[in-house]
């Protein structure tokens, strides 16, 4: 057996050495003092929240927006006359659509939809029907009037007011937009066109002649302008040189009846 070389523990004395117990003591006093440092900190901290309780409030510094004063209502009997019929333009765009196209010009014959288009017609015209009706939809299409003539030759136009209507989107300004974009392409007009004149934001486009084997050549014009809730769009095509103060003057008229 291998002999135990851990010395005795006298009898009469504790088993813990005696260098433990003022390490012990040490560590109580620490202690002590932590709490007393904790009690004190809290002690204060509700001190000085009840000091700043008591105490009156600050007051803030006063707003000084003039801007922001309403006027006062005029008197009893100075207020504006409201807008007539012919001055209200809302009163325009929610009456009958048709009344506000251009007149067909004297000699034009008549060709195609004159009046109220359906949705489903218009959409067929453009390439993709399906896609452009659900776009359309999404836009929030509200109603289509047109009018399409023959005049000289060959000469075809067509007028569209297409009217969105009101939303957290506005249909109008983003599908003439669209279509400004695609006549400005490379192969389309190649060109961002030129303003009509007190629009805004109104553009027509001449577009180069296309010629192709065995056909007629095809000239084009678009005008593209947003008035309010409506889109007014312009389609000119024909065999001859379309001269562009012929697209331009069709854009402004149509714009005047708005």
């Amino acid at each position: 057996m291998v002999p135990d070389t851990r010395p005795d523990t006298p009898e009469g004395t504790p088993d813990t050495p005696s260098a433990v117990r003022p390490r012990r003591r040490v560590l109580r006093t620490a202690g002590l003092i932590a709490v007393a440092a904790v009690i004190g900190l809290v002690g204060g901290t509700a001190t000085g929240y009840g000091i700043q309780a008591e105490r009156a409030p600050t007051p803030l510094p006063a707003l000084n927006q003039p801007g922001l004063a309403y006027p006062k209502p005029l008197p009893k009997g100075e207020e504006p006359e409201p807008l007539s019929a012919a001055e209200d333009r809302q009163v325009k765009a929610n009456g009958d659509l048709r009344k506000l196209l251009v007149p067909r010009p004297k000699g034009a014959r008549a060709d195609g939809e004159d009046g109220w288009e359906s949705l489903a017609v218009h959409a067929s015209g453009y390439k993709g029907p399906s896609n452009m009706l659900a776009n359309q939809l999404d836009l929030g299409i509200r109603r289509v009037a047109t009018r399409s003539w023959m005049s000289g030759e060959l000469r075809s136009v067509t007028i569209q007011l297409v009217q969105y209507r009101s939303g957290s989107r506005a249909g109008a300004a983003e599908h003439v937009e669209n279509q400004q974009r695609i006549a400005s392409r490379e192969d389309r007009s190649g060109s961002s066109g030129e303003e009509v004149k007190g629009s805004g934001n109104g553009r027509y486009y001449v577009f180069p002649v296309k010629r192709k084997p065995g056909y007629l050549d095809l000239y084009m014009a678009r005008a593209y302008i947003q008035h309010g809730d409506i889109a007014i769009m312009i389609i000119m095509s024909d065999t001859r040189k379309i001269a562009e103060k012929d697209i331009r003057s069709l854009a402004e008229q149509q714009l005047e009846r708005m």
